[in-house]
């Protein structure tokens, strides 16, 4: 027999909210069909030696005033540590293909340049151990990006031997004289960066002649990465965009895998797609309308079309479905902040930008079966972060208590919702006015996210769910007075989550969303 679910959710709502009567939508959820599995490295982080990204933004140095670790900041250690971060990005992006692993390493480190970003002198201060140790103190496992553009195949042959061999040779004591005597774990590694581009302006052809070079020789020695735990290589994919080189080049990197031989192999293929109307990005992060608002939404759905676009071209090489799309560029890119260095790409992080990242993961959750992982760029201080900084102050942005929300979504099973998402219509911008995905955790637990795109009308939401009796059903809100209010270091709590009260009756889950908002709840049986 099939039970239905009915909640009463009122909203626990900010003064000020609207109190025009909001519309209403059906939503089904259907549990008993599950979807594959959510892999908890689509909420995967991106750091890169950009602007105060690093410098400031995680290392301090161990003699700062900064309350720290070991040169790491502990604010922003707590402050991540709560998103359970699944994986970090590193060192780049297009300075890793810039990048020299000895550089960073021992204690007489020279000072270089960092030509892709500001041409600001780079220390070296933060480096292999350093990032290690960071990752360590989050909780958090590494994703390396090795050097195809600047470096060699020795290069990096040697640094994959230096962080994970155990056996004594010259590099693995130098690893252990350095501090660290057992070898390192390494579970991703990214073969280049937009080699298509700053990473040497490679054709897809020679790209590929030079990744199967690396993928051979950057061998993983730690012998506790042999069996199930395996090193996933991360072979750079295209950018999103309907340039017909970008499909060119799924098409012959994938080609390559599918006929490759015994001696290389791969099993990710990256995506880079920024939300920017046009280049250079224009749009101002801060003081921006409802105009503006729906020009980027709209830009950001177009994920969806890429996401897909390369995927069916990945089925006709692999219809296994064995490489993982690794989204692993993703997220907002607006103007500078007035003031900021030409380079440092900063930028204000507004209620937009956590309705524009509940999109995005939505869609890579849909995808679940393709998109294995993504990262957003970047995860503190640079373009959508997670974090703010300012010396010893820290903030939190409206993006990261929007990945905090979706914590119980890692390693969900996926759910299938239908739904009428009607349509949210401002000027020439017409989109879906609903966003909803659905999934079940492991303790059985079913969570449902729902995004109210419109800025100025609530909608409500009237959902079946089969197969269910509830006991209760709780979760949080995200919404601001503005499109585009943010968390500043004066008023770091002016977009923050906020309860949801339900109370259970009937056959229909009922929820009130606040215009822009973000909503997770679950239901519990």
């Amino acid at each position: 027999m099939i039970h239905r679910l009915a909640v009463t959710l009122a909203l626990v709502t900010a003064p000020g909210t609207s109190a025009i009567a909001a519309d209403s939508v059906a939503l089904s959820i259907d549990p008993s069909r599950p979807g594959p599995k959510i892999d908890r490295n689509i909420f995967g982080q991106f750091a890169e030696h950009l602007g105060t990204g690093i410098y400031e933004g995680v290392w301090v140095g161990p003699d700062s005033s900064i309350p720290n670790t070991r040169g790491i900041r502990n604010d922003v250690v707590a402050a991540l540590k709560a998103l359970k971060v699944p994986n970090v990005r590193w060192p780049g992006g297009c300075f890793a293909d810039e990048y020299h692993w000895r550089n960073g390493i021992g204690p007489n480190r020279p000072v270089t340049l960092n030509p892709n970003w500001g041409g600001v002198i780079e220390t070296n201060a933060f480096g292999t151990h350093e990032f290690f140790d960071f990752i360590d103190q989050i909780g958090s496992e590494a994703y390396l990006s090795i050097n195809v553009g600047s470096g060699t195949p020795q290069e990096a042959a040697e640094w994959m031997e230096y962080l994970t061999t155990e056996q004594p040779t010259t590099l693995g004591q130098l690893r252990a004289a350095n501090g660290h005597p057992a070898p390192f774990k390494v579970p991703y590694l990214g073969l280049g960066n937009e080699s298509w581009d700053c990473g040497g302006n490679m054709t897809p052809d020679y790209y590929l002649r030079q990744m199967t070079i690396h993928a051979r020789f950057a061998r993983n020695y730690n012998p506790a990465q042999r069996d199930t735990a395996k090193m996933l290589r991360i072979a750079v994919g295209p950018a999103g965009g309907e340039e017909a080189r970008w499909t060119e080049w799924t098409e012959v990197v994938m080609k390559g895998w599918k006929n490759r031989q015994w001696s290389w192999d791969m099993e990710g293929l990256s995506l880079h797609n920024y939300t920017v109307v046009r280049w250079p990005a224009a749009y101002a992060s801060v003081g921006f309308g409802e105009k503006e608002y729906g020009e980027i939404l709209k830009a950001t759905l177009e994920m969806e079309g890429w996401v897909g676009k390369h995927a069916a071209i990945m089925d006709k090489y692999d219809p296994e479905k064995k490489i993982a799309l690794a989204v692993d560029e993703w997220g907002a890119w607006y103007a500078k902040l007035p003031g900021s260095k030409d380079g440092f790409l900063a930028q204000q992080n507004s209620q937009r930008d956590a309705v524009l990242a509940a999109l995005n993961l939505n869609i890579f959750a849909r995808h679940a079966d393709r998109v294995r992982m993504a990262n957003i760029a970047q995860m503190v201080n640079v373009l959508q972060a997670m974090i703010l900084t300012d010396r010893e102050k820290m903030v939190l942005t409206p993006t990261y208590h929007v990945f905090k929300m979706y914590v119980p979504f890692q390693e969900a099973t996926f759910v299938p919702v239908t739904f009428d998402a009607g349509s949210y219509t401002h000027g020439a911008v017409t989109l879906p006015r609903v966003d909803a995905i659905a999934a079940k955790d492991t303790a059985g637990k079913l969570w449902l996210a729902v995004t109210n795109v419109d800025p100025t009308r609530p909608v409500t939401i009237a959902a079946s769910v089969a197969g269910v009796t509830p006991r209760s059903a709780t979760g949080e809100t995200l919404t601001a007075p503005k499109v585009d209010s943010v968390n500043t270091f004066d008023a770091p709590n002016a977009v923050t989550p906020r309860p949801i009260a339900a109370k259970v009756q009937g056959g229909t889950v009922t929820l009130t969303l606040e215009p822009k908002s973000v909503t997770v709840i679950a239901i519990l049986p």
